[in-house]
Protein backbone atom coordinates (compact mmCIF):
# COMPACT_ATOMS: atom_id res chain seq x y z
CA UNK A 1 0.00 0.00 0.00
CA UNK A 2 1.13 3.62 -0.26
CA UNK A 3 3.79 4.47 2.30
CA UNK A 4 2.36 6.13 5.40
CA UNK A 5 4.58 8.24 7.60
CA UNK A 6 3.64 10.57 10.42
CA UNK A 7 5.72 13.74 10.26
CA UNK A 8 9.39 13.39 9.40
CA UNK A 9 10.97 10.12 8.35
CA UNK A 10 12.65 8.24 11.19
CA UNK A 11 16.06 8.63 9.58
CA UNK A 12 15.83 12.44 9.41
CA UNK A 13 18.69 14.24 11.18
CA UNK A 14 18.02 15.01 14.83
CA UNK A 15 18.31 18.77 14.32
CA UNK A 16 15.63 18.60 11.59
CA UNK A 17 13.26 16.67 13.84
CA UNK A 18 13.72 19.34 16.52
CA UNK A 19 13.36 22.10 13.93
CA UNK A 20 10.03 20.81 12.61
CA UNK A 21 8.69 20.14 16.12
CA UNK A 22 9.48 23.70 17.22
CA UNK A 23 8.16 25.15 13.94
CA UNK A 24 4.82 23.43 14.47
CA UNK A 25 4.61 24.60 18.07
CA UNK A 26 5.11 28.18 16.90
CA UNK A 27 2.56 27.83 14.08
CA UNK A 28 0.00 26.20 16.36
CA UNK A 29 0.24 29.07 18.84
CA UNK A 30 2.00 27.29 21.70
CA UNK A 31 4.49 30.14 21.55
CA UNK A 32 2.84 33.48 20.86
CA UNK A 33 4.34 36.30 18.75
CA UNK A 34 6.66 38.35 20.93
CA UNK A 35 6.95 35.60 23.57
CA UNK A 36 10.43 34.70 24.79
CA UNK A 37 11.58 31.38 23.35
CA UNK A 38 13.16 28.65 25.52
CA UNK A 39 16.91 28.98 25.92
CA UNK A 40 19.22 26.57 24.13
CA UNK A 41 20.09 25.02 27.49
CA UNK A 42 16.40 24.34 28.13
CA UNK A 43 15.99 22.83 24.66
CA UNK A 44 19.03 20.61 25.21
CA UNK A 45 17.32 19.20 28.30
CA UNK A 46 13.94 18.90 26.56
CA UNK A 47 15.24 16.96 23.56
CA UNK A 48 18.11 15.14 25.32
CA UNK A 49 20.61 16.13 22.69
CA UNK A 50 23.72 18.26 22.21
CA UNK A 51 24.05 22.04 22.27
CA UNK A 52 25.37 21.92 18.69
CA UNK A 53 22.24 20.11 17.45
CA UNK A 54 19.88 22.50 19.23
CA UNK A 55 21.89 25.49 18.03
CA UNK A 56 21.53 24.44 14.42
CA UNK A 57 17.76 23.98 14.80
CA UNK A 58 17.38 27.43 16.39
CA UNK A 59 19.50 29.05 13.67
CA UNK A 60 17.22 27.57 11.01
CA UNK A 61 14.17 28.80 12.91
CA UNK A 62 15.71 32.25 12.63
CA UNK A 63 16.39 31.76 8.89
CA UNK A 64 12.74 30.79 8.40
CA UNK A 65 11.72 34.02 10.07
CA UNK A 66 9.99 32.32 12.99
CA UNK A 67 12.22 33.67 15.77
CA UNK A 68 14.56 36.61 16.24
CA UNK A 69 17.55 37.16 18.49
CA UNK A 70 17.66 40.28 20.66
CA UNK A 71 21.22 40.86 21.92
CA UNK A 72 21.46 40.81 25.68
CA UNK A 73 17.87 39.61 26.07
CA UNK A 74 17.38 36.26 24.32
CA UNK A 75 15.40 34.67 21.49
CA UNK A 76 11.78 35.66 20.84
CA UNK A 77 9.00 34.43 18.58
CA UNK A 78 8.88 36.81 15.66
CA UNK A 79 5.80 38.98 15.28
CA UNK A 80 4.15 38.41 11.86
CA UNK A 81 4.27 42.06 10.84
CA UNK A 82 4.03 43.04 7.19
CA UNK A 83 5.89 46.19 6.19
CA UNK A 84 7.65 48.43 8.72
CA UNK A 85 10.80 46.39 7.97
CA UNK A 86 9.13 43.12 8.87
CA UNK A 87 8.23 41.37 5.63
CA UNK A 88 5.57 38.97 4.44
CA UNK A 89 4.57 35.83 6.32
CA UNK A 90 3.65 32.88 4.10
CA UNK A 91 2.10 29.59 5.20
CA UNK A 92 3.13 26.24 3.72
CA UNK A 93 0.04 24.03 3.68
CA UNK A 94 1.30 20.71 2.33
CA UNK A 95 -0.62 17.80 3.87
CA UNK A 96 1.46 15.17 2.03
CA UNK A 97 4.84 16.67 2.92
CA UNK A 98 5.89 13.57 4.87
CA UNK A 99 4.78 11.17 2.14
CA UNK A 100 5.56 12.84 -1.18
CA UNK A 101 9.26 13.34 -1.72
CA UNK A 102 8.86 16.12 -4.31
CA UNK A 103 7.54 18.61 -1.76
CA UNK A 104 10.59 18.89 0.48
CA UNK A 105 12.80 20.28 -2.32
CA UNK A 106 9.92 22.48 -3.50
CA UNK A 107 9.70 23.96 -0.01
CA UNK A 108 13.47 24.35 0.09
CA UNK A 109 13.22 26.25 -3.19
CA UNK A 110 10.65 28.59 -1.65
CA UNK A 111 12.71 29.03 1.51
CA UNK A 112 16.04 29.52 -0.25
CA UNK A 113 14.99 31.80 -3.10
CA UNK A 114 17.20 34.86 -3.23
CA UNK A 115 15.82 38.35 -3.62
CA UNK A 116 15.43 41.71 -1.97
CA UNK A 117 11.92 41.14 -0.62
CA UNK A 118 11.69 40.05 2.99
CA UNK A 119 9.52 37.11 3.93
CA UNK A 120 9.19 34.32 6.47
CA UNK A 121 7.63 30.88 6.16
CA UNK A 122 5.36 29.06 8.57
CA UNK A 123 6.05 25.38 7.98
CA UNK A 124 2.69 23.96 8.94
CA UNK A 125 2.74 20.51 10.50
CA UNK A 126 0.55 18.64 12.95
CA UNK A 127 1.51 15.63 15.00
CA UNK A 128 -1.92 14.66 16.34
CA UNK A 129 -2.16 10.89 16.54
CA UNK A 130 -5.94 10.87 16.57
CA UNK A 131 -6.73 13.44 13.87
CA UNK A 132 -7.23 12.28 10.29
CA UNK A 133 -5.13 13.72 7.47
CA UNK A 134 -8.13 15.83 6.45
CA UNK A 135 -8.59 17.18 9.99
CA UNK A 136 -4.90 18.02 10.27
CA UNK A 137 -4.96 19.93 6.97
CA UNK A 138 -8.06 21.91 7.99
CA UNK A 139 -6.50 22.68 11.36
CA UNK A 140 -3.39 24.10 9.70
CA UNK A 141 -5.54 26.14 7.33
CA UNK A 142 -7.39 27.68 10.26
CA UNK A 143 -4.13 28.42 12.07
CA UNK A 144 -2.93 30.35 9.03
CA UNK A 145 -6.23 32.25 8.78
CA UNK A 146 -6.09 33.14 12.49
CA UNK A 147 -2.53 34.42 12.10
CA UNK A 148 -3.60 36.39 9.03
CA UNK A 149 -0.68 35.21 6.92
CA UNK A 150 0.17 37.22 3.82
CA UNK A 151 -0.36 34.21 1.55
CA UNK A 152 -0.43 30.41 1.52
CA UNK A 153 1.30 27.86 -0.66
CA UNK A 154 -1.09 24.91 -0.92
CA UNK A 155 -0.50 21.44 -2.33
CA UNK A 156 -3.96 19.83 -2.39
CA UNK A 157 -4.47 16.69 -0.36
CA UNK A 158 -4.42 13.29 -2.08
CA UNK A 159 -4.72 9.55 -1.34
CA UNK A 160 -7.74 9.93 0.96
CA UNK A 161 -11.40 9.33 0.06
CA UNK A 162 -12.48 12.75 1.35
CA UNK A 163 -9.67 14.69 -0.35
CA UNK A 164 -11.89 16.62 -2.81
CA UNK A 165 -14.30 17.88 -0.16
CA UNK A 166 -11.45 18.79 2.18
CA UNK A 167 -9.47 20.64 -0.51
CA UNK A 168 -12.52 22.70 -1.44
CA UNK A 169 -13.17 23.57 2.20
CA UNK A 170 -9.55 24.62 2.74
CA UNK A 171 -9.55 26.90 -0.29
CA UNK A 172 -12.91 28.44 0.66
CA UNK A 173 -11.66 29.25 4.16
CA UNK A 174 -8.49 30.85 2.79
CA UNK A 175 -10.57 32.83 0.28
CA UNK A 176 -12.92 33.95 3.04
CA UNK A 177 -9.87 35.18 4.94
CA UNK A 178 -8.74 37.02 1.78
CA UNK A 179 -5.46 35.13 1.81
CA UNK A 180 -3.82 34.69 -1.63
CA UNK A 181 -3.21 31.06 -2.59
CA UNK A 182 -0.51 29.62 -4.84
CA UNK A 183 -1.19 25.99 -5.77
CA UNK A 184 1.86 23.72 -5.88
CA UNK A 185 2.05 20.89 -8.42
CA UNK A 186 -1.69 20.31 -8.84
CA UNK A 187 -5.14 21.81 -8.98
CA UNK A 188 -7.95 20.60 -6.72
CA UNK A 189 -10.66 20.73 -9.40
CA UNK A 190 -11.23 18.09 -12.11
CA UNK A 191 -10.23 18.90 -15.69
CA UNK A 192 -11.31 21.05 -17.49
CA UNK A 193 -12.38 23.16 -14.51
CA UNK A 194 -9.94 25.86 -13.43
CA UNK A 195 -9.65 27.42 -10.00
CA UNK A 196 -9.18 31.15 -9.48
CA UNK A 197 -5.67 30.61 -8.08
CA UNK A 198 -2.22 30.53 -9.68
CA UNK A 199 -0.67 27.09 -10.13
CA UNK A 200 3.05 26.29 -10.42
CA UNK A 201 4.37 22.91 -11.58
CA UNK A 202 5.14 20.86 -14.67
CA UNK A 203 2.81 19.86 -17.51
CA UNK A 204 1.75 16.46 -16.16
CA UNK A 205 -0.03 15.51 -19.36
CA UNK A 206 3.17 16.14 -21.30
CA UNK A 207 5.15 14.18 -18.71
CA UNK A 208 2.88 11.15 -19.16
CA UNK A 209 3.23 11.43 -22.93
CA UNK A 210 7.02 11.82 -22.84
CA UNK A 211 7.75 8.82 -20.63
CA UNK A 212 5.33 6.60 -22.59
CA UNK A 213 6.78 7.73 -25.91
CA UNK A 214 10.23 6.85 -24.61
CA UNK A 215 9.12 3.22 -24.23
CA UNK A 216 7.33 3.26 -27.58
CA UNK A 217 10.49 4.43 -29.31
CA UNK A 218 12.30 1.50 -27.72
CA UNK A 219 9.84 -0.85 -29.44
CA UNK A 220 7.41 -1.55 -26.58
CA UNK A 221 3.78 -2.02 -27.58
CA UNK A 222 2.13 -3.75 -24.61
CA UNK A 223 2.40 -1.06 -21.94
CA UNK A 224 0.42 -0.90 -18.68
CA UNK A 225 -0.06 2.23 -16.54
CA UNK A 226 -0.03 1.69 -12.74
CA UNK A 227 -1.33 4.12 -10.09
CA UNK A 228 -2.94 4.22 -6.66
CA UNK A 229 -6.63 5.20 -6.32
CA UNK A 230 -7.70 8.57 -4.86
CA UNK A 231 -4.66 10.25 -6.36
CA UNK A 232 -4.16 13.92 -7.12
CA UNK A 233 -5.51 15.57 -10.28
CA UNK A 234 -2.03 15.09 -11.72
CA UNK A 235 -2.79 11.36 -12.01
CA UNK A 236 -5.61 12.07 -14.48
CA UNK A 237 -3.32 14.32 -16.50
CA UNK A 238 -0.53 11.73 -16.62
CA UNK A 239 -2.97 9.06 -17.72
CA UNK A 240 -4.21 11.40 -20.46
CA UNK A 241 -0.65 11.80 -21.70
CA UNK A 242 -0.13 8.03 -21.61
CA UNK A 243 -3.29 7.48 -23.64
CA UNK A 244 -2.39 10.14 -26.20
CA UNK A 245 1.05 8.63 -26.76
CA UNK A 246 -0.54 5.26 -27.49
CA UNK A 247 -2.93 6.89 -29.96
CA UNK A 248 -0.04 8.68 -31.67
CA UNK A 249 1.70 5.32 -32.22
CA UNK A 250 -1.46 3.54 -33.40
CA UNK A 251 -1.71 1.35 -30.30
CA UNK A 252 -5.26 0.18 -29.74
CA UNK A 253 -6.68 1.71 -26.57
CA UNK A 254 -8.13 -0.50 -23.86
CA UNK A 255 -9.22 0.82 -20.42
CA UNK A 256 -7.73 -2.34 -18.89
CA UNK A 257 -4.31 -0.84 -19.59
CA UNK A 258 -4.87 1.34 -16.50
CA UNK A 259 -4.31 -0.60 -13.27
CA UNK A 260 -5.42 1.15 -10.08
CA UNK A 261 -3.94 -0.79 -7.18
CA UNK A 262 -4.80 -0.04 -3.56
CA UNK A 263 -1.86 -2.27 -2.67
CA UNK A 264 1.13 -3.33 -4.73
CA UNK A 265 1.57 -6.94 -3.68
CA UNK A 266 3.28 -9.85 -5.37
CA UNK A 267 -0.12 -11.46 -5.95
CA UNK A 268 -1.50 -8.34 -7.67
CA UNK A 269 1.61 -7.90 -9.79
CA UNK A 270 1.61 -11.58 -10.74
CA UNK A 271 -2.02 -11.24 -11.86
CA UNK A 272 -1.15 -8.31 -14.12
CA UNK A 273 1.93 -9.99 -15.55
CA UNK A 274 0.10 -13.23 -16.36
CA UNK A 275 -3.10 -11.61 -17.68
CA UNK A 276 -1.73 -8.57 -19.50
CA UNK A 277 1.77 -9.85 -20.36
CA UNK A 278 3.12 -6.30 -20.52
CA UNK A 279 6.43 -5.43 -22.06
CA UNK A 280 6.64 -2.37 -19.87
CA UNK A 281 5.03 -0.49 -16.97
CA UNK A 282 4.54 3.26 -16.81
CA UNK A 283 4.17 4.15 -13.13
CA UNK A 284 2.31 7.30 -12.15
CA UNK A 285 5.29 8.30 -9.99
CA UNK A 286 8.52 6.90 -8.61
CA UNK A 287 6.83 6.10 -5.30
CA UNK A 288 4.69 3.60 -7.22
CA UNK A 289 7.58 2.33 -9.34
CA UNK A 290 9.66 1.35 -6.30
CA UNK A 291 7.35 -1.28 -4.76
CA UNK A 292 6.29 -2.45 -8.22
CA UNK A 293 9.92 -3.12 -9.16
CA UNK A 294 10.55 -5.02 -5.92
CA UNK A 295 7.48 -7.19 -6.53
CA UNK A 296 8.47 -7.91 -10.14
CA UNK A 297 11.99 -8.93 -9.08
CA UNK A 298 10.73 -11.14 -6.23
CA UNK A 299 8.50 -12.96 -8.73
CA UNK A 300 11.61 -13.92 -10.66
CA UNK A 301 11.27 -11.51 -13.57
CA UNK A 302 14.20 -9.49 -14.79
CA UNK A 303 14.14 -5.71 -15.18
CA UNK A 304 14.54 -4.65 -17.96
CA UNK A 305 15.12 -8.07 -19.55
CA UNK A 306 11.58 -9.38 -19.06
CA UNK A 307 9.71 -6.17 -18.37
CA UNK A 308 10.72 -2.52 -18.42
CA UNK A 309 9.65 -0.05 -15.70
CA UNK A 310 9.61 3.75 -15.78
CA UNK A 311 8.32 6.41 -13.40
CA UNK A 312 7.74 10.14 -13.07
CA UNK A 313 9.26 12.66 -10.60
CA UNK A 314 12.95 11.62 -10.26
CA UNK A 315 13.01 11.55 -6.47
CA UNK A 316 16.29 10.98 -4.64
CA UNK A 317 16.03 7.22 -4.38
CA UNK A 318 15.08 6.68 -8.05
CA UNK A 319 18.70 6.00 -8.93
CA UNK A 320 19.17 3.77 -5.86
CA UNK A 321 16.50 1.15 -6.61
CA UNK A 322 17.68 -2.42 -7.36
CA UNK A 323 17.58 -1.39 -11.02
CA UNK A 324 18.11 2.39 -11.35
CA UNK A 325 14.85 3.92 -12.54
CA UNK A 326 14.23 5.75 -15.81
CA UNK A 327 11.89 8.62 -14.98
CA UNK A 328 10.77 12.17 -15.70
CA UNK A 329 12.73 14.78 -13.77
CA UNK A 330 10.71 17.44 -11.97
CA UNK A 331 12.73 20.63 -11.28
CA UNK A 332 11.42 20.84 -7.72
CA UNK A 333 13.64 23.60 -6.36
CA UNK A 334 12.92 25.72 -9.42
CA UNK A 335 9.19 25.11 -8.92
CA UNK A 336 9.57 26.48 -5.39
CA UNK A 337 11.44 29.54 -6.62
CA UNK A 338 8.83 30.19 -9.31
CA UNK A 339 6.03 29.77 -6.75
CA UNK A 340 7.57 32.42 -4.50
CA UNK A 341 7.86 34.85 -7.42
CA UNK A 342 4.24 34.10 -8.34
CA UNK A 343 3.16 34.83 -4.78
CA UNK A 344 4.77 38.27 -4.75
CA UNK A 345 3.24 38.99 -8.18
CA UNK A 346 -0.18 37.98 -6.88
CA UNK A 347 0.10 40.15 -3.76
CA UNK A 348 1.02 43.15 -5.90
CA UNK A 349 -1.69 42.47 -8.53
CA UNK A 350 -4.68 40.89 -6.85
CA UNK A 351 -6.90 41.46 -9.89
CA UNK A 352 -4.53 39.70 -12.30
CA UNK A 353 -6.01 36.71 -14.14
CA UNK A 354 -5.00 33.34 -12.64
CA UNK A 355 -2.00 31.72 -14.29
CA UNK A 356 -0.58 28.26 -14.86
CA UNK A 357 3.19 28.59 -14.56
CA UNK A 358 4.63 25.49 -16.23
CA UNK A 359 8.28 24.52 -15.91
CA UNK A 360 10.10 22.18 -18.27
CA UNK A 361 10.70 18.52 -17.48
CA UNK A 362 12.90 15.90 -19.13
CA UNK A 363 13.41 12.14 -19.38
CA UNK A 364 16.25 10.80 -17.23
CA UNK A 365 17.43 7.51 -18.73
CA UNK A 366 18.69 4.79 -16.38
CA UNK A 367 18.83 1.00 -16.55
CA UNK A 368 15.19 0.11 -15.89
CA UNK A 369 14.02 0.92 -19.43
CA UNK A 370 16.78 -1.05 -21.17
CA UNK A 371 18.18 1.96 -23.05
CA UNK A 372 21.67 3.36 -22.69
CA UNK A 373 20.61 6.76 -23.96
CA UNK A 374 17.41 8.51 -24.93
CA UNK A 375 16.08 7.08 -28.20
CA UNK A 376 15.99 9.58 -31.07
Amino acid sequence: MPPSRKGLRANSPKYQQILERLSQEIVSGKYQPGQKFPSEAALVRQFSTSRITVGRAVRELKERGLVERIPGSGTYVRKPAVGEGGGAIFGLLIPNLGDMEIFEPICQGIAGASGEKKYALLWGRTESVHASREEQALNLCRQFVERNVTGTFFAPLELTPAKDRTNLQIVRELEKGRIPVILLDRCFLPFPQRSRHDLVGIDHRRAGYMITEHLLKLGCRRIVFVAYPNGARTVEARIAGFREALFAYDIRWNPDLIEMLSQITEAEVKRILERQRPEAFVCVNDRTAGPLMHAVLKLGYKVPGDVRIVGIDDVEYAGLLPVPLTTIHQPCREIGQAALAAMFDRIEQLAMLPRDIVLDCKVVVRDSCGAQESPG
